[in-house]
């Protein structure tokens, strides 16, 4: 997955533009994000202020290591028992 170019901080900073009364269009073209991106965060991060917002992110990082490192074992899992099956 493609790391984001908006830190949480920044993100956190857009969204509370917003709620200030800027416009979705406005955002867009000052910060250089698409409309899409702006509502995806919006729908994600609405509510959160830049330290949750990093500790999500932090977090999501972390969920995502341990999902890599449950498949790679897995799979040395799955060739050791083929292996040993094979030798039988």
């Amino acid at each position: 997955m493609r790391k984001s170019k908006f830190s949480p901080t920044q993100i956190a900073k857009i969204l509370q533009e917003f709620d200030m009364g800027k416009s979705v269009s406005e955002i867009s073209r000052d910060h250089g994000v698409s409309s899409a991106a702006f509502y995806k965060w919006r729908s994600k991060y609405a509510g959160m202020n830049s330290k949750e917002l990093k500790r999500l992110k932090i977090l999501e990082e972390e969920n995502r290591k341990l999902k890599q490192m449950y498949a790679t074992l897995a799979l040395d899992h799955q060739m050791a028992k083929e292996v040993i099956e094979k030798k039988l």
